[in-house]
């Protein structure tokens, strides 16, 4: 990747300030009710912050799958981020993908609610891994 070291953090920020966005989003529409577009905001926050982290590293992928794929050979297989993170984020992108492509599919509170916490803490051992 060929960034200078001042687009590189204005990058990681941006992805950064996305994932904390995407965050609040989804508990925005989780108290509407809105149980899928709930689980789309929890990937987003989870993948803006992925990305975020391996653009600070200086890993470039070209996809989502792509992103979550370097997140598990730099990070996970290295120990460097819990094994559980590592199915979280796999989870979390199943669960777009039907939301987003299921043409009768449809989330519920008991479906999506366990995932707020354990994706606050994916973002913020991410952070902690920021430079």
């Amino acid at each position: 990747m060929n960034l200078s070291p001042d687009e590189k953090k204005a990058i990681v920020a941006l992805r950064r300030q996305k994932a904390a966005a995407s965050m609040r989003e989804a508990q925005d529409v989780a108290h509407l009710g809105h149980w899928t577009l709930a689980a789309n905001r929890l990937y987003y926050a989870c993948y803006y912050m992925a990305s975020a982290l391996l653009i600070d590293k200086g890993f470039k992928a070209r996809s989502h799958a792509g992103v979550i794929h370097l997140i598990g050979l730099h990070f996970i297989t290295k120990d460097l981020l819990s094994h559980d993170f590592g199915r979280l984020f796999s989870r979390l992108f199943e669960m777009r993908q039907s939301g987003d492509y299921g043409d009768i599919f449809d989330f519920t509170e008991e479906d999506v609610l366990p995932y707020f916490q354990r994706t606050a803490d994916f973002i913020k051992a991410m952070e902690e891994m920021l430079s």
